[in-house]
């Protein structure tokens, strides 16, 4: 997939996002939700899972040398653990 031009915008036909370009080639990734990321973090939580074919060549995220490298913080992080075992009005656990 070719870079995009400075100033436009591309929508993903597979997932939905947006992706403009940017003056040095760093695009800006604008998702449904939360503040703009990079193409890295697209192809972390998005992209990397496209198994079908006929989807990745639809992607807009499919070649490595415009996403860049992708960070140990472009992952979704890991939830936190939750105490399912009491009853937090009671103090005492449930069963």
């Amino acid at each position: 997939m070719a870079s995009i031009p400075p100033g436009t915008r591309q929508r993903c036909s597979v997932c939905g996002v947006e992706i403009q370009g940017m003056v040095g080639g760093s695009d800006l990734v604008h998702f449904s939700h939360g503040t703009p990321g990079t193409r890295a973090k697209l192809w972390a939580r998005v992209c990397q899972y496209l198994r079908d074919d006929e989807k990745q060549r639809q992607c807009l995220n499919q070649d490595p040398g415009l996403r860049g490298t992708v960070e140990r913080s472009d992952y979704f992080a890991e939830a936190p653990e939750i105490d399912l075992g009491a009853d937090p009005g009671s103090g005492t656990a449930l069963g």
